[in-house]
């Protein structure tokens, strides 16, 4: 069964060290393009989970986003850098003896400056473990978002390449009348025109002007391409670029019908063959 490269997906679970979630959409694209959010504590992390995505997903825009809130209780400490702290002071107290009057020194504004106070470091080995399978069960669930969404395209195209192959059927049925309507028209022609006509020549001229209005060939090559439609949606394999060369193929085959066409029916036939190939072609371009 096809997928579709458009899907969403929301996964979160809460954990000693806090609350994670990820959020998953992807839109159709030509290849694979991953927008990575992440929350800073996890960038050491963004290529294990690249790798997760581009082994789950073969095409689309996708855009996925790590939001984490640290529990209270597991929030890392501040830490004093004692050596900048122990510089600042000396330096404080220098100008201080060097300036009469000079006001005591301020412990905030010392606490203000760069680097002088800092989170302490955070093991996020827990956390980024924990992040990695719940993107795996995220990633399952924009699967099974993107197969749903595949299985109602592949009901269109199945009922598309139906109509077509009817289509196909009805103009193969009216090819006898029409080919005889073509040869009573010239007889009738010739009839009213007072020199005997070279019968031999006549039959020769009858074949050269069939053969060139013949569409047998296009009538199989449709119902080819609608066979091959149908393997390919049930081949499970990604099938965008090659069922957007069968659509290619569809219209040439549409334009060659219509353009052979000496009868009203089959140049009705060959402009539905033509809209439902279009309306193929649109959802076609979203399939992975």
């Amino acid at each position: 069964m096809i997928r579709s490269m458009t899907g969403f997906a929301r996964r979160e679970r809460a954990e000693a060290f806090g609350s994670l979630a990820w959020e998953l959409r992807s839109v159709n694209h030509r290849y694979l393009e991953v927008s990575l959010r992440l929350h800073e504590e996890f960038r050491a992390a963004e290529g294990t989970f690249r790798q997760a995505i581009a082994h789950s997903l073969r095409r689309g825009k996708v855009e996925a986003s790590l939001y984490f809130r640290p529990s209270v209780a597991t929030s890392a400490g501040l830490e004093l850098n004692e050596g900048l702290l122990e510089q600042l002071i000396e330096r404080a107290v220098e100008v201080r003896t060097r300036l009469a009057g000079a006001a005591d020194i301020d412990v905030v504004d010392l606490l203000r400056w760069p680097g002088v106070v800092r989170e302490a470091e955070r093991d996020n080995a827990a956390a980024a473990e924990a992040a990695q399978a719940l993107l795996g069960e995220a990633l399952a669930a924009l699967d099974a978002s993107r197969a749903s969404e595949g299985e109602r395209i592949t009901d269109l195209l199945l009922g598309r390449c139906a109509a077509i192959e009817s289509l196909a059927d009805a103009v193969s049925a009216r090819l006898p009348e029409v080919r005889e309507r073509i040869r009573a028209k010239l007889n009738e022609r010739l009839g009213q025109v007072a020199v005997e006509p070279n019968r031999e020549r006549l039959e020769q001229e009858l074949v050269i002007a069939l053969q060139k209005m013949d569409v047998d060939e296009e009538l199989d090559r449709l119902r080819s391409h609608v066979a091959e439609v149908r393997k390919v949606v049930a081949s499970g394999e990604p099938a965008g670029r090659k069922l957007d060369f069968l659509m290619q193929e569809f219209n040439r085959e549409a334009n060659t019908l219509s353009s052979k066409s000496q009868d009203v029916e089959t140049t009705r036939a060959a402009v539905e063959i033509k809209v439902l190939v279009e309306q193929m072609r649109e959802q076609v371009q979203n399939v992975e």
